[in-house]
């Protein structure tokens, strides 16, 4: 009962930092390379306390050169730019229809070049309908543990730059919807091929031994 009663307790606390986890702004870029170019994605929960729609996001940037961010149906998207260097400081989406509601969240995407640094931060400010601004920049405590609002932090790979700097901002999917062209194709084919070959034969057989049974019954 005791081993019971402290495997429970572990596992609710476990979903409660899951659930406190969940409740943050989050930086994403599935293999992240320090001074390459990314896609970032931001995905932002409501958690007003009254039910209030979250209508703007703005994300302070690491002063990158230059930035793209992907379009995104109900919101608008606007770079603010350093007047001299024309460095990209941060960007802020609007929303124009709505916002994200209760018990929703939302995913924005920006494609950057990242800092040659192991890991970067990128402070936010999350705006509500009702005025309400949650701004997510705390660093870690220094006694651990994690803070209230902390800021969305990347953990950049140390490994070679992609090729092509159109290749890491429009990145393959993770799961292919069907074979590549050319070679895949040429091989789609010859596959066909074989099992069309294979059933026209097995379908021969199959009508020359049915004419020797009947051939046998009438000798018979």
């Amino acid at each position: 009962m005791r081993a019971l009663a402290l495997a429970v307790a572990i596992a609710a606390g476990s979903f409660a930092g899951a659930g406190s986890a969940w409740a943050h702004v989050h930086a994403s870029s599935p293999g992240a390379v320090r001074g390459a170019v990314a896609m970032v994605t931001f995905e932002v929960p409501n958690e007003s306390p009254n039910g209030s729609s979250t209508t703007e996001l703005t994300v302070t940037l690491p002063d990158v050169a230059s930035a793209r961010t992907e379009t995104k149906p109900g919101w608008t998207a606007r770079l603010d730019r350093d007047p001299k260097s024309g460095a990209v400081r941060s960007v802020t989406w609007t929303a124009t229809d709505g916002g994200i509601g209760v018990d929703q969240f939302g995913l924005f995407r920006i494609a950057m070049r990242l800092p040659d640094a192991d890991t970067v931060n990128f402070p936010s400010a999350q705006r509500y309908a009702d005025g309400t601004e949650v701004r997510w920049d705390q660093p870690p405590p220094a006694g651990g543990g994690q803070a209230e609002h902390p800021v969305p932090t990347l953990a950049l790979g140390s490994g070679p730059a992609p090729s092509s700097e159109h290749h890491a901002q429009h990145p393959e999917p993770a799961v292919s919807a069907g074979p590549a062209p050319g070679a895949g194709t040429e091989a789609t084919q010859h596959s066909a091929d074989n099992s069309a070959r294979l059933l026209g034969g097995a379908a021969l057989l199959v009508a020359a031994l049915a004419a020797a049974i009947a051939l046998a019954r009438r000798r018979a």
